[in-house]
């Protein structure tokens, strides 16, 4: 009996994922519960695991995008772990389509449900060379993902369409001469052992030589380190997982000094190389995200400027009580979050939604805490934090901020907030205008705290002043809405005693 792993709802907002690394490969034995593979969303990271225990025949590739309820696995719970038999369904096909003599034309696969074009990436192969069935071809690209182009018969390669030309689904990429070839590529690789037994350039060297796997590729971008740099211990030389972990960013070499003469112009010592790496899933879907958010709201921001001196001097006279009694420390997250809480009690559009031709307003305060991650900006929420204490709050940002450091946060922690706060003052930001979270209608911008001179009681005095900004979406919250909103908050933030006092 076969049961088949398809991609399980991983979020409310979420319709489909990339698959990430495989820990399993095709035909092994695996056991219930057993971790197959990572799914990617542009939120978070996902296991899947084996719903029994049986040998696994994989149905995606690390790096394909499937949409949820698309098919990633079939589990044969009855099978024995042997490799596949070349009479197989899938087989019979590719023997079909290759007999010797026939042209087989290689068009663009469909990738993704709403994917209709692609780009042609890198050609791992040139023009006339000889593959064998199941060699790669060239990476094709999408907004979403990069996926690997494989040969479905031996033979001679015609390339249609060139490096970094678009095509639409089912454009052809090139064309394979079934058999061509073939005699001559096998007794060359029987005349030179050493060469291995994956495809071959006509210099010697293998095709996936210097080639990276999909995470492999993943890591290596987000490193800033090119395929170039790093030598693969996989088969025939690809770049493994493993490699890209443990690549190290090598130093540029320094130019020779320019030669000075009349005439001529002189350049510095500088190093004058590009670099260019593939933009991460989650950063193309933050990207697309904040332009939609641009474009479809009547985004505004208003500022004001608070006092941070009440804090502060509270901060100072009880963090070690604070810390001593809840084992935390006392930070201004906790402060702010209070009192935005209130704040959204007193005006409820700033907490609102729209839906359609709705508008919902929240009664609770789910409050979206902007944290620096190493994938990306992530947003994990707080939920009713208008019902927690100081401690409470402090504690759930450091368990929130720890889990999003550590990609380890879940689409329920990341999904339902109702209002954001971002901190830019912990880089140096002294002013800026926060993007709102859609489908939320506001965000409020923390900033670096500087001491300038301010007027108090008709006298100039130095006090440790920080800029906020409340970025809302105009279609729901009116100008007095916001502006007092923000007062509001700098009303309770000047005076800590009305936070206590629910006042």
């Amino acid at each position: 009996m076969a049961i088949e792993m398809k991609v399980p709802p991983v979020g409310e907002s979420i319709t489909e994922v990339t698959i990430g690394r495989w820990n399993k490969k095709d035909g092994d034995h695996v056991e219930a519960e057993e971790v197959l593979c990572e799914l990617e969303s542009d939120k978070a990271t996902f296991e899947l695991n084996a719903s029994s225990a049986g040998v696994l025949r994989i149905k995606a590739k690390e790096g394909d995008t499937l949409a949820i309820g698309d098919l990633v696995c079939v589990i044969e719970e009855n099978g024995s772990a042997q490799p596949k038999k070349q009479d197989s369904a899938g087989g019979e096909k590719k023997a079909a389509a290759g007999g010797k003599g026939q042209v087989l034309e290689m068009k663009v696969p469909t990738v993704g449900e709403s994917i209709t074009e692609v780009t042609i990436g890198n050609w791992v192969v040139k023009n006339g060379d000889v593959v064998n069935q199941e060699d790669l071809l060239c990476e094709i690209e999408s907004d979403k993902a990069t996926f690997e182009l494989r040969a479905e018969a031996s033979g001679k390669v015609e390339i249609i369409a060139k490096t970094g030309e678009t095509l639409a689904i089912g454009d052809p990429i090139c064309k394979i001469y079934v058999g061509e070839g073939a005699s001559e590529k096998s007794s060359a690789t029987q005349e030179s052992p050493a060469v291995s037994q994956g495809t071959t350039t006509s210099g010697g060297e293998s095709y996936a030589k210097g080639h990276t796997s999909p995470a492999a590729g993943k890591i290596l971008a987000e490193k800033g380190i090119s395929p170039e740099q790093v030598k693969g211990t996989g088969k025939d030389g690809r770049i493994t997982k493993e490699d890209a972990l443990s690549a190290q960013k090598s130093q540029p070499q320094k130019t020779a000094p320019a030669q000075s003469s009349a005439g001529q112009a002189v350049t510095g010592e500088g190093n004058r190389t590009q670099r260019r790496q593939k933009m991460s899933s989650l950063r193309k879907t933050v990207s697309k995200r904040l332009v939609s958010v641009k474009n479809e709201t009547a985004m505004l921001t208003t500022f004001n400027e608070v006092d941070m001196k009440p804090i502060m001097d509270l901060r100072a006279k009880y963090k070690d009580q604070f810390k001593e009694k809840f084992q935390v420390g006392l930070g201004f997250m906790s402060f702010f979050t209070k009192a935005v809480c209130m704040a959204l009690q007193d005006y409820p559009a700033v907490n609102a939604m729209i839906d359609g031709d709705e508008i919902v307003y929240n009664d609770f305060c789910d409050i979206s805490i902007a944290v620096s991650a190493p994938k990306g900006l992530v947003v994990p929420v707080i939920r009713n934090a208008e019902a927690m204490s100081f401690d409470q709050i402090e504690k759930e940002v450091v368990r929130l901020a720890t889990r999003a450091r550590e990609n380890k946060l879940t689409i329920e922690e990341m999904t339902g907030g109702t209002f954001t706060i971002t901190n830019g003052g912990i880089f140096g930001s002294m002013l800026s205008t926060p993007i709102i979270n859609a489908p939320q209608s506001a965000i409020l911008g923390m900033h670096n705290i500087v001491e300038r001179p301010v007027a108090i009681g008709g006298q100039v005095v130095i006090r440790p002043i920080m800029y906020v900004a409340l970025s809302y979406d105009h279609r729901i919250i009116d100008g007095r809405e916001s502006v007092g909103f923000l007062v509001r908050v700098k009303q309770l933030l000047e005076d800590p005693s009305r936070l206590l006092l629910g006042i």
